[in-house]
C-alpha cells in the first residue's frame, strides 16, 4: 500500500519534472510485496540519478537475491535530479522508495552502492531528504542500518562516521547474513551498539564505530585499535566461492538509461596485473560461469525483459577461456532474434581475429575500443601492461579490414615518471592508428581518444605513490590538445581538479569526512557531473576544517607508513604489493597469472579465509559476567 499522502503530493510534482518516469517505479519486472506482512524490509540506494544507477549490475544483483526471500523485500531509490530534489523540499515530501513510496527511514536496512567516490555527497543529499541523522552517532534504534558496499569501500575512512557499517568485498552471500544478524537483534532487543556489535563478527563487514584512529604530529596516522572485542583487524574482504545464477527477470526502465541492454557477468576477477588497475587487485581470484549457465541466463533474460543486446560483462571479457566458443554458441542460438552482442573490455593481446570476425557479425559497430594506457614500451613496462606499439597497429589493421570506421582508444596521463615524450609518444601513436585506418578504407576512418589521469588508488601497487600536480596535468592536456587537432581525431579529457577530488575522497583517512560534510553544507553535490563540480567549495571545505588537501595527494608515502586503508584487507598479500612497486621503478612486468603465479597471496588465502569463516548461525547472545573472556580469537593475517 502507498501511503496516500505521499502519492497525492507526487500526482502535483511529477507533471513538473524533467524525466517523471524516473520516479514513479511500476516498471515491468519489478518486485512489489506486501509491506504489511514483510518483516525485514530493505532498501538498497545508489546515489546518482535512475539513468545511471538502472545500469548497475551490482545494484540488480542484490535486488534479485533479497526479494526471492519469502520474508523480506528489497526496494530502490536513486538520487533526484536537482528539479525533483527541489520539489521534494518545497512539498516536504520524505525521500521514499520506487515500488511503494514507503520513507526511506521506514525501512530496517539502507544499503548504498558506492562504485566510485565522487558519489559521496550526493549520500549525504539522500540522507537529508530523508530525515536521517547524517551520523552514526547520532542514530538511535528506530533509524534504519545505514550500510555500503562496493569498490569505493575498500577505503572506507573517509565516510566512517557516515554508514553504520561497510561490506568489504562481494555482497551476495553476506547481505542475507546482514539481514539475519538484524532480524535476530531485533527479536532479542538491545541497544544500537548490540547491533554493530553482531555485526562486526560476520566475515567481510566493517564497522568503522567500533575502531578508533590515532595520529602523528605531522598528520600521518600512526594507528587504528579496536574498541570491542568483536572487532576484527584485519577485515579481511567477503569473497563468493562460486558464482551465484545470475538475475534473469531484469527490471525493464521507463526511460532511456546509460546501458540499455540484458548484462551477465561472465567472468569476475583478472589476471593481468596491471599496477594502476585498483578492480584487478580487489576483485581477485578469477572465477568464470560455464558457457552452458550463460546461454540459460541469456535465453530467460532475454525473453523476461525484450532486450535486443547482450552485455557480455567482465574486467576483460576477452580473457574470457572459452571466449570464441561463447560468442559462436550466444550467435548460433539468437540468430533469429537479431541480438546484438557487447564485449565492453576487450585487451589488445588477447584478441583474434576470430574473435573479430564473430563480433563484426553480431555487434551494431558503433566502434572498437582499446585501452593501451600508455604509448611508450617504458610506460607500458612500468604499469605492466606490455603490449607493443607494433602488436596494437596490427590489431587496428585488423579492426579497420573488418569494417568497423572508428577506433576509441583509452590512454592515462600522469604515471610516475611520465614525461612530456611520453605524453607526445601519445598523440603519435593516435595519428599512426588514423593512418593505419585511412590506408584501409580511407577519410571514413575515425580515432576517438580518451585520456584520464592517473589516480594511485589503496590496494594496488602505486598506492605509495604521488599524483601528478595539477599544472603537470594541465600542460600534458595542452600538448595533446595541439597534437590530436585533426580531421578524422577526436580528443576527450577530464578537468584536472576533478581528478584531484577522486584522489582526496579515494586516498584520504577519517579525518576527510569532516571536509565532506562541510564542502555539502556549501553546497556541493552531484560532483561527478562536470557542470556541477565546485573546486572552490572544496578548497574552501578543507580550509575550514584545517586540513591541506596536498597532503592527501602530493606527497610519496614510504612502505613503512600506516596507510588509512591497512586495515582494510583485500586479500592480496601486502607483501606482493611491495615487490610488485619495487620491480615497477626497475621496469620488470609480470606475466598473465594464468601462466605464472607470483604468489599474491589470493589462492591460499582464500582456503585460509573457509576455514576461519565455516558460517554461522545468528542466535540470541547468551549473557556474559563483565570478567569473562571471550573464548573466541581474533583472526589475524600477517603482511
Amino acid at each position: 500500500m502507498i501511503p496516500e499522502d505521499i502519492q497525492r503530493k507526487l500526482d502535483r510534482i511529477l507533471p513538473t519534472v524533467q524525466k517523471p518516469g524516473r520516479y514513479t517505479g511500476g516498471e515491468y519486472n519489478q518486485v512489489v510485496k506486501d509491506w504489511s506482512k514483510t518483516p525485514t524490509r530493505v532498501a538498497l540506494a545508489f546515489p546518482d540519478i535512475y539513468d545511471i544507477g538502472m545500469s548497475n549490475l551490482g545494484l540488480a544483483i542484490l535486488y534479485d537475491i533479497i526479494n526471492q526471500q519469502t520474508d523480506v523485500l528489497a526496494e530502490r531509490v536513486f538520487a533526484p535530479w536537482l528539479d525533483m530534489e527541489d520539489a521534494l523540499r518545497r512539498e516536504s515530501v520524505p525521500l521514499h522508495s520506487l515500488e511503494t513510496k514507503h520513507p526511506l527511514r521506514d525501512f530496517d536496512i539502507l544499503g548504498f552502492s558506492l562504485p566510485y567516490e565522487v558519489l559521496y555527497t550526493n549520500v549525504l543529499t539522500m540522507l537529508d531528504l530523508a530525515g536521517i541523522p547524517f551520523l552514526t552517532s547520532d542514530r538511535n534504534e528506530k533509524d534504519p542500518l545505514l550500510i555500503a558496499g562496493g569498490h569505493a569501500t575498500y577505503n572506507p575512512e573517509p565516510m566512517a562516521e557516515i554508514f553504520d557499517a561497510f561490506v568489504i568485498g562481494e555482497g551476495e552471500e553476506v547481505i542475507l547474513e546482514i539481514i539475519q544478524c538484524l532480524e535476530t537483534w531485533k527479536r532479542c532487543g538491545g541497544g544500537r551498539k548490540d547491533l554493530y556489535k553482531s555485526l562486526a563478527g560476520i566475515w567481510g563487514v566493517y564497522v568503522p564505530s567500533l575502531y578508533q584512529t590515532s595520529y602523528q604530529d605531522d598528520g600521518r596516522l600512526s594507528h587504528i585499535e579496536r574498541l570491542a572485542d568483536d572487532a576484527q583487524i584485519p577485515v579481511i574482504k567477503r569473497i563468493v566461492p562460486k558464482l551465484p545464477p545470475p538475475p534473469r527477470s531484469l527490471i525493464v526502465p521507463f526511460v532511456d538509461i546509460t546501458h540499455n541492454r540484458f548484462p551477465i557477468e561472465i567472468m569476475r576477477g583478472c589476471t593481468r596485473g596491471c599496477r594502476f588497475c585498483q578492480a584487478g587487485m580487489i576483485t581477485r581470484p578469477v572465477r568464470e560461469r560455464t558457457i552452458e549457465e550463460i546461454i540459460e541466463a541469456i535465453t530467460e533474460g532475454v525473453a523476461n525483459t525484450g532486450f535486443e543486446e547482450v552485455g557480455l560483462l567482465s574486467l576483460s571479457s576477452s580473457d574470457f577461456s572459452s571466449i570464441l566458443d561463447l560468442v559462436r554458441e550466444v550467435s548460433e542460438r539468437f540468430k533469429d532474434h537479431h541480438l546484438n552482442i557487447s564485449l565492453p573490455s576487450l585487451r589488445i593481446e588477447s584478441l583474434s581475429i576470430d574473435l573479430m570476425d564473430l563480433l563484426r557479425e553480431k555487434s551494431q559497430r558503433r566502434g572498437f575500443t582499446l585501452a593501451p594506457e600508455a604509448a611508450t614500451e617504458r610506460m607500458r613496462e612500468l604499469i605492466n601492461k606490455p603490449v607493443s606499439t607494433e602488436q596494437l597497429l596490427n590489431t587496428a589493421h585488423e579492426i579497420y579490414t573488418r569494417g568497423w570506421h572508428t577506433i576509441k582508444l583509452y590512454f592515462m596521463i600522469g604515471h610516475p615518471t611520465e614525461t612530456l615524450d611520453d605524453v607526445q609518444a601519445i598523440a603519435d601513436l593516435c595519428k599512426a592508428v588514423l593512418a593505419k585506418g585511412r590506408s584501409i578504407i580511407g577519410k571514413r576512418a575515425r580515432v576517438h581518444v580518451s585520456i584520464g589521469t592517473f589516480v594511485p588508488k589503496p590496494h594496488t601497487p602505486f598506492q605509495w605513490t604521488a599524483c601528478d600536480r595539477v599544472e603537470h596535468i594541465e600542460e600534458k592536456q595542452r600538448l595533446l590538445k595541439r597534437q590530436l587537432r585533426a580531421p578524422g581525431l577526436k580528443l576527450n579529457w577530464n578537468d584536472p581538479k576533478e581528478t584531484m577530488l577522486e584522489a582526496w575522497l579515494s586516498r584520504g583517512d577519517r579525518r576527510l569526512g569532516h571536509v565532506i560534510l562541510e564542502a555539502w553544507k556549501r553546497g556541493a553535490k552531484f560532483d561527478a557531473w562536470q557542470e556541477h563540480f565546485n573546486y572552490q567549495v572544496w578548497m574552501d571545505a578543507f580550509d575550514y576544517v584545517g586540513l591541506d588537501p596536498h597532503f592527501y595527494t602530493h606527497r610519496e608515502r614510504s612502505i613503512e607508513e600506516t596507510l588509512p586503508w591497512d586495515h582494510i584487507d583485500a586479500a592480496v598479500k601486502k607483501q606482493f604489493l611491495v615487490e610488485d612497486y619495487i620491480w615497477s621503478t626497475e621496469g620488470r612486468t609480470r606475466r598473465d597469472c594464468r601462466d605464472h603465479c607470483y604468489a599474491c597471496g589470493i589462492l591460499p588465502g582464500f582456503s585460509d579465509l573457509r576455514r576461519l569463516y565455516p558460517g554461522k548461525t545468528w542466535e540470541c547472545p547468551e549473557p556474559q559476567s563483565p570478567d569473562r573472556k571471550k573464548a573466541e580469537t581474533i583472526p589475524q593475517v600477517q603482511v
